[in-house]
């Protein structure tokens, strides 16, 4: 039930943000609460609602 009071992000901002490392569209994963660019293989966090677009932040995906 945790899930369900997650912060959402707003679906208008996730058109418009893309991956800093290669300026592709992201994925945004609920769950994990972050943004996820396949073709760089990083998952941007989001905290407080808020995406951390920072290379530097993101975790690696292998």
């Amino acid at each position: 039930m945790a899930d369900e009071h997650k912060p959402s992000v707003d679906p208008k901002l996730l058109e418009i943000l893309v991956c800093p490392v290669t300026k592709c569209s992201l994925h945004y994963d609920h769950e994990a609460q972050e943004l996820v660019s396949e073709q760089a293989k990083l998952a941007y966090p989001i905290r407080d609602g808020i995406p951390i677009m920072l290379a530097d932040e993101a975790r690696s995906l292998d």
